[in-house]
């Protein structure tokens, strides 16, 4: 299947919002506000394009007027140069209306400042140039369950090839994020290269439950060329990796750094049932009238009004959790962005243990939210014309991602042995 044969929404249903949002935003409080506008927009027919399950051409486009795309890049080249914890924040807001589109902020703007952890200074200035004068969508075809793609070594060049099940946002992508393992050496290599090859096959095979516009199927890698000025954190000249960058704490936070893109989309995804749910409670649901203590209207209804409020509180928890992991995490970029050598390990393992009690409690809270509000909405909510089944498919089909029981597990050793993890693909 060729990508024009891939049915694919139309673009073009956005092209006033290039006028309107035609400037970036200037503040933090600004840009989150544009975020906010980017969700209204979106949750207009997030139900029907959901079911729909077209390439999401439009979406992207739309991310793209909106300036989110540049949200933390640097000010010279246009950039919003915000902090990660503004970024979190936005991802979250944006995933209220849409999820699939929230995650496919959330996993750009990961990808997109890979070098910033990875790279030497001279390629994560011109990553950024290349991405943000372009206003670049990126996309990762980066899963460590897959085997690695394979690299080898080509006089100036590096070559990679392999196959990955999963990628994010690919298809629909400007840049792909490529990582593999350079032959027998054990090393890996990030890097970004144009998506539009023929080198890099997209299997458009994504058609699960849930998160249906995040393009996240299978792709081929065969024999796509990169330059060794490229592989980002390794020197061109010697062929091999800088380890006051790559050998170090910090060049690891990529992982936590995702961790916790991953647990603010489920916040968004759980924040955005609960306003749907509570205006089709108000507007639709209908009071039992056979329970001896009978009310006039669902929103009187006591255990309606008690569920809601459980719901609320607990998403208030969750919502300050995530914000004090976003904080600490920006925390330790500030001090340390010039400084990779300056980050402990143990600096390292905290951060990752406030992002992995993010994990766990967005997972739990939002499951049995996004499942619970059809105990307040009534049977006619599970029409499909409604919509609301969007939010569980969306967060059950993500939070399968890695189990959050090894979440639990780490923080259960943290607590009881003071052990931080080990880095990992998922750590």
């Amino acid at each position: 299947m060729t990508q024009s044969d891939v049915p694919a929404t139309d673009p073009v249903v956005y092209n006033s919002y290039q006028a309107k949002w035609s400037s970036l935003p200037d503040t933090a409080d600004a840009w989150l506000a544009r975020a906010r506008e980017v969700a209204q927009v979106l949750a207009q027919d997030a139900a029907q394009r959901d079911q729909d399950n077209k390439s999401p051409r439009a979406e992207v486009v739309l991310l793209k007027h909106s300036g989110l795309l540049k949200l933390l890049g640097p000010k010279k080249y246009g950039g919003g140069e915000q902090p990660w914890e503004i970024g979190y924040k936005a991802i979250r807001e944006v995933a209220k209306g849409d999820g699939s589109i929230g995650m496919l902020l959330g996993y750009h703007l990961l990808w997109s400042t890979t070098a910033n952890i990875v790279g030497t200074p001279e390629q994560i200035d011109r990553i950024h140039q290349q991405i943000i004068t372009n206003n670049y969508f990126v996309g990762g075809a980066v899963n460590p369950r897959d085997s690695d793609l394979q690299i080898t070594s080509d006089g100036d060049d590096i070559v990679f090839n392999g196959a990955k099940f999963f990628n994010t946002g690919g298809v629909v992508s400007d840049l792909t994020v490529l990582e593999g393992v350079l032959t027998n050496t054990g090393q890996h290599i990030f890097a970004l290269v144009e998506t539009n090859q023929p080198g890099i096959q997209f299997a458009h095979n994504w058609h699960n439950i849930g998160l249906r516009l995040t393009e996240s199927g299978g792709v081929k890698i065969d024999n796509v060329r990169v330059p060794w000025t490229d592989a980002l954190g390794w020197d061109a000249v010697s062929k091999t990796p800088h380890d006051d960058i790559l050998n170090v704490p910090f060049a690891s936070l990529l992982l936590p750094t995702i961790q916790l893109v991953f647990s603010n989309f489920y916040l968004g995804i759980a924040l955005g049932a609960l306003t749907f749910a509570s205006n089709y409670t108000v507007s639709s649901t209908r009071a039992w009238p056979f329970g001896g203590d009978n009310k006039p209207s669902a929103t009187e209804e006591f255990y309606i009004l008690e569920r809601y409020g459980n719901f609320f509180a607990h998403l208030r928890a969750a919502e300050t959790l995530a914000d004090r992991a976003g904080s600490e995490l920006t925390r330790l970029y500030d001090q340390h962005a010039t400084n990779r050598r300056g980050l402990s390990a143990q600096q390292r393992g905290e951060v990752a243990e406030w992002i992995a009690s993010v994990k766990v409690v967005t997972t739990d809270v939002g499951l049995r939210i996004t499942s619970g509000v059809f105990e307040v909405t009534g049977a006619r909510a599970t029409s499909l014309t409604v919509g609301l089944d969007r939010f569980w498919r969306d967060l059950r089909t993500h939070t399968l991602h890695d189990p959050v029981a090894y979440k639990n597990r780490e923080l259960g050793r943290y607590v009881l042995l003071g052990e931080v993890p080990e880095p990992s693909w998922y750590t």
